[in-house]
């Protein structure tokens, strides 16, 4: 879980502190949220890649490495001098999200027993939470008030513990099945994988519409203080990870594409509720069921492509973890867009789009695992008697 807390509070530093990169290295907001779509391609691209690289590395060195170059890589982050060269290190700094992320959900589900799988990759996730609960307010309170700088070398520090602790924690040689191509055919011609890694796009495409650009849109519409985008910030981050920890408790009663639906919802409807935050209060309102639903839906589809397929778990979270990253990629770029053409506006009205698609994509997703389960129940059955 701490490793994924580094990993979460160093992939919404830059949204946190946008405000200050786009002033210190004097580029635009949208030139700067290139930081963001540019990063979150290439570990969309990584992620699946990734798999078959290290498929037949033990993870507990795979995982320790992996944070050991993030941390070295947000260091080196700190001293670039242009915008140009930070894009550069941006983009190699996130070769670690694209392993760390998907192997360790994998691994985890290969530690315990079945029916806790759902519970067990929660509780992984949850480090998401409270990085946006604690990371990300006061990488952006670093940010703003002494400098981006300083807000990623203390990322790269943390990383560099991350990595002791995985080391001292992590049992030895726990390996994967390998992934060949084979096995990769099997689960891209899944039709309920490739569904559920659709609803994750899409979702995480209608989020960072406007997730991506919150410093900015608080600062232009409220006019806010450091000190009060940290506490916004740590105020969605709190709802978060309650969110994240109920679906921890409950994701194995409820079942997962429920949960999912769930935590879509209350997404939606913060971006339907928009226009009535007028006020930071109001705001403050409208943020809770975004705030409730942006990582319990994270974890609810990882748990729920573990159940659909667990032999395909270590490729299907992969692939999820490169569709989250691609609507990352998808929505900061949009949202570069909107602002760059004057329609700060739009962000909301853009981002529920993706999220009612997605919506409809995972209850797709979930008839037709459920007609796939009955055909084979029967053809079970058929070959029985």
């Amino acid at each position: 879980m701490f490793g994924n807390f580094v990993i979460g509070t160093g992939i919404m530093l830059v949204p946190g502190t946008l405000n200050d990169i786009s002033k210190d290295l004097m580029v635009s907001v949208p030139v700067a949220g290139q930081l963001i779509a540019i990063a979150a391609l290439l570990m969309c691209l990584g992620a699946p890649l990734l798999v078959t690289v290290v498929a037949r590395w033990d993870r507990r060195r795979l995982l320790a490495l992996s944070m050991l170059w993030y941390g070295a890589l947000h260091l080196l982050s700190a001293t670039m001098p242009s915008f140009a060269s930070l894009l550069v290190v941006r983009v190699l700094t996130v070769i670690s999200p694209a392993v760390f992320t998907p192997q360790a959900a994998a691994c985890v589900g290969l530690l315990v027993p079945a029916h806790q799988r759902g519970r067990a990759i929660s509780l992984v996730f949850l480090g998401w939470s409270v990085a946006s609960v604690l990371g990300m307010p006061l990488g952006s309170w670093i940010g703003e008030a002494v400098g981006w700088r300083y807000a990623f070398a203390l990322v790269g520090l943390l990383a560099f513990f991350s990595a002791a602790w995985v080391w001292k924690t992590m049992p030895d040689a726990v390996i994967p099945p390998t992934f060949s191509l084979t096995t990769w055919r099997e689960t891209l011609q899944s039709k309920p994988l490739m569904l559920c890694v659709g609803v994750t796009v899409l979702y995480s495409a209608g989020q960072f519409v406007l997730s991506s650009y919150l410093a900015p849109y608080y600062k232009a519409i409220f006019d806010i203080t450091p000190t009060q985008l940290s506490l916004m910030f740590i105020w969605f981050g709190a709802f978060g990870f309650i969110g994240n920890f109920w679906v921890s408790r409950n994701i194995d009663r409820l079942s997962a594409p429920r949960t999912v639906m769930m935590a879509v919802s209350g997404m939606a409807l913060s971006m339907l509720l928009w226009p009535l935050g007028t006020s930071l209060p109001l705001i403050a309102l409208v943020i809770i069921p975004w705030g409730l639903g942006c990582f319990a839906a994270n974890s609810a589809q990882q748990a729920r492509l573990t159940s659909i397929a667990p032999a395909l778990a270590s490729g299907s979270i992969a692939l999820n973890t490169s569709a989250m990253y691609a609507g990352q990629g998808l929505g900061a770029a949009s949202g570069g867009w909107l602002i760059a053409h004057d329609q700060m506006s739009m962000l909301h009205w853009v981002g529920l789009t993706g999220l009612l698609l997605s919506m409809l994509v995972s209850w797709l997703a979930t008839r037709t695992h459920k007609k796939q389960t009955l055909l084979s129940s029967i053809r079970s059955s058929d070959q029985g008697s």
